[in-house]
């Protein structure tokens, strides 16, 4: 049997209470000390008088026209500042960092054409900007909401479904999808029709090894049906086979009119050309995602910052 005394609870600490001293004793007067803080010198003078109580000093005594302070608040004048000097620091919003101090390393989670249209860019961001930070990049084989949620992924970039409710997106653009194929490609020649579109070989592009997606869907609608030769799990292996075949792969790219969209880089660079497809399909919206832990946080904005400037 235990016949020890139960644990008193912590005293409830008033952090008021501190403000009003450090104001007591900076002004050594009760209506300036009310003045400083904003409320009335009847309301000071009551909290004054349970400092005395809490303290068992007078603290501010009368001499004259004026008060002075007893050695008891003379001693706790200087700490009564900085304890109030880091209630303010503890209960202000963080401030921004300087990214050439940062030593972090951030993960991102992209399909494999938004990694290679982002990571160029924003390699020199951090270059030039945070020396420190590290990049790691993950391919698309975690479900987005927990791995955000857990941890594992510090921001999603690219086309975002699939979210927890909490997490928090921020679109930037909408693209649409461009048939793509090598130079000489029979498709180059001559108007490209749903018929012309649906007897060419296609390479598909499908993490979980799907051979049909929203083109099929369109063509289903003329009565058109493609033929899938290859599933491919990468975009950036898709469009290799694109440059060096006759397949057909599909790739995003900005709609009539607007500024050219970083994920057509690597097309560009294959020497594909890219083909008004005439049928409806969905547009691809492109944004990031995180989680909201990370809002506020000065260094995961530097993050998003760097990553919004690099595909925008």
């Amino acid at each position: 049997m235990n016949n020890s005394e139960p644990v008193s609870p912590p005293p409830v600490i008033d952090a008021n209470l501190a403000v009003a001293l450090d104001a007591l004793l900076a002004e050594q007067s009760v209506t300036r000390a009310a003045a400083r803080l904003r409320t009335s010198p009847a309301a000071m003078s009551r909290t004054l008088a349970r400092l005395r109580r809490i303290l068992q000093d007078p603290l501010l005594v009368r001499a004259g026209q004026t008060m002075v302070p007893t050695p008891r608040a003379q001693a706790l004048r200087d700490e009564a500042a900085t304890v109030v000097s880091r209630l303010g620091a503890l209960l202000t919003p963080g401030a921004g960092v300087d990214p050439a101090t940062l030593r972090s390393t951030f993960t991102l989670q992209t399909a494999d054409v938004v990694g290679a249209a982002l990571a160029p860019g924003l390699l020199e961001l951090v270059r030039r900007e945070a020396p420190g930070v590290s990049l790691r990049f993950r391919a698309e084989a975690l479900e987005a909401g927990p791995a955000l949620r857990g941890g594992e992924v510090d921001l999603e970039v690219g086309a975002i479904d699939h979210v927890a409710p909490e997490t928090q997106v921020e679109e930037w653009v909408t693209l649409r999808m461009a048939a793509a194929v090598r130079p000489g490609h029979p498709l180059t020649e001559g108007p490209l029709t749903p018929a012309r579109l649906a007897a060419a070989e296609h390479v598909g592009v499908s993490r979980r090894g799907r051979f049909t997606g929203p083109l099929d869907t369109a063509l289903a609608e003329q009565d058109l049906k493609r033929r899938v030769t290859v599933v491919l799990p990468s975009h950036l292996a898709a469009m290799a086979l694109a440059a060096r075949s006759d397949v057909v792969c599909l790739v995003p790219t900005a709609p009539p009119g607007a500024a050219t969209s970083p994920l057509t880089d690597t097309a560009t660079a294959l020497g594909l050309h890219l083909l008004d497809i005439p049928l409806p399909l969905p547009p691809v919206t492109i944004g990031m995602a995180w989680h909201p832990r990370h809002a506020a946080d000065g260094a995961h904005h530097w993050l998003r910052h760097a990553v919004r400037r690099t595909l925008r």
